[in-house]
């Protein structure tokens, strides 16, 4: 059976490169494309793929929103991740947006076939490396304690902040979600207050260091 693949990275080299990696496996075919967690969306509620695979950090919409909102509408899609970051709390923030596999860039070319043969068989794929964290956070009981620390924030609270932390106005955030601006700025403050943080300069490195945006 054919395997039918989105591919979203907002770097058009990565995006070749993983295709001709695909292409020359029998049995898997790219229908799409997106440089950008927003289209990939709406690409992927068009086409309904069998397989997403996806860049973490991308500009309007990181990958976990972008995975989040692409599992609302249709769960049974594949959400295979890829960052640049080998990092405890993005693969559990990902597992827990309910993507099936997380792989580190730095491996994805030697890995990503394995790692799709492995998802559409029904399993979870992590790059060795990631595997190790986890395996070590569950044995000594950190994941749960490292979650419960971290300041939750709504889907839409994280959405906003993204789109705050690339420098748009409230006027174009307003905008691009279909929101008034009072509705924009009541979640700007909810954000500050939650995260205890008092301008959008310290907004935007929180979002860098939490990997909703690389800038």
């Amino acid at each position: 059976m054919e395997v039918r693949i989105v591919l979203v990275d907002d770097h058009g080299m990565v995006r070749q490169g993983l295709r001709s990696l695909v292409e020359k496996e029998p049995g898997l075919k790219i229908i799409g494309e997106a440089a950008d967690g927003r289209t990939a969306v709406r690409i992927c509620l068009e086409l309904k793929p069998d397989l997403v695979v996806m860049d973490l950090t991308m500009p309007e919409l990181n990958g976990m929103a972008a995975a989040q909102q692409i599992l609302a509408v249709h769960p049974g899609i594949k959400i295979l991740v890829l960052s640049m970051h080998a990092d405890r709390r993005f693969v559990a923030q990902t597992l827990g947006a309910g993507a099936s596999g997380y792989l580190v860039k730095d491996n994805a070319f030697e890995e990503l076939v394995k790692a799709i043969q492995a998802i559409m068989g029904g399993q979870k794929f992590l790059s060795p490396q990631i595997a190790a964290l986890v395996a070590e956070d569950y044995k000594q009981g950190l994941l749960k304690e490292q979650q419960s620390k971290t300041p939750v924030l709504s889907d839409r609270e994280r959405e906003v902040l993204q789109l705050l932390a690339e420098g748009h106005s409230t006027k174009e955030i307003a905008a691009e979600l279909s929101l008034s601006g009072k509705t924009i700025e009541t979640h700007r403050q909810q954000i500050m207050s939650k995260l205890k943080l008092d301008s959008v300069a310290a907004l935007t490195k929180y979002a860098i260091r939490e990997g909703l945006t690389s800038i």
